[in-house]
């Protein structure tokens, strides 16, 4: 399988279901809006991303399964699966307030191999490929250098806000005016990318899916930065949290973490 060659056709097809989601995205109507739990929204959009997206990748590589934000495909017992979600950051998108994109990562076994996200609103495709380093539109990427003290930090806020308050009402309270700054986007998949562009320096989120941070994850990591759970476990097949960093500030952001969650049977 040439990683380099399959890597630039997901970029391809991310592209295509990103011209989809700009051209509704001119007509959209909140009224067609549907809500999948508190605050967590999903619209026809979605659904019709998500089904371009999975009509293609059978195409490219048709032994591998799916995991899909929207659930519109599936797998069973494929070595290679596709992770994919058709639009991180629905909310922004409603609100037509940027970032919003598409989210394409394959994984074999316990291995991302490739990871591509669309960012619509900016037309930029950053993509990677397991050894192949971290690219926006052609351009190498590489994380930055900066250290905690003038660190720009992005602390999301999930939908899981009655668990999760406690901790980043806190996380704040520990950073704010102990860092550069502090932001919220609304996008996973690209608080990744904006880690390993150097645009970030640091990103923490708890009570999101693997669509969301897979593709954004081996972006960060070919970009040379780190990748960890909440628990600082570098294993990110599974899971629902993510810290991402430029590596310089990845030991006190876990220890901020560590030291402002609530024990383990809480977070359930």
């Amino acid at each position: 399988m040439n990683l380099e060659k399959l890597t630039k056709e997901v970029c391809s097809v991310a592209r295509e279901a990103g011209s989809y989601i700009n051209k509704e995205r001119a007509g959209f109507s909140v009224d067609r809006v549907e809500r999948k739990h508190a605050h967590d929204y999903v619209s026809y959009v979605d659904k019709g991303s998500e089904r371009m997206i999975v009509e293609a990748l059978k195409v490219l590589l048709p032994e591998a399964g799916f995991i899909t934000e929207e659930g519109l495909a599936t797998h069973r017992d494929e070595q290679m699966l596709w992770v994919v979600d058709p639009l991180d950051g629905t909310t922004n998108f409603i609100h037509g307030f940027a970032p919003y994109a598409v989210s394409i990562a394959l994984t074999q076994g316990r291995e991302i191999m490739l990871g591509v996200v669309y960012e619509v609103c900016a037309n930029e495709c950053f993509y990677a490929w397991k050894g192949g380093g971290a690219y926006v539109d052609g351009k190498a990427i590489h994380v930055g250098n900066s250290a905690i003290g003038d660190a720009l930090i992005c602390l999301q806020l999930p939908y899981n806000s009655d668990a999760y308050k406690p901790v980043i009402e806190r996380l704040i309270d520990r950073f704010y005016g102990n860092v550069g700054s502090i932001r919220m986007i609304g996008s996973a998949a690209m608080a990744l990318c904006y880690v390993a562009a150097g645009r970030l320096d640091a990103y923490a989120e708890r009570y999101i899916g693997q669509w969301d941070y897979m593709a954004g994850a081996l972006i960060v990591k070919e970009a040379g930065g780190r990748v960890t759970n909440y628990e600082g476990e570098d294993y990110m097949m599974e899971g629902d949290s993510v810290v991402a960093t430029n590596g310089v500030t990845h030991a006190p952001l876990l220890e901020a973490i560590s030291e402002v969650q609530p024990c383990p049977q809480d977070l359930r």
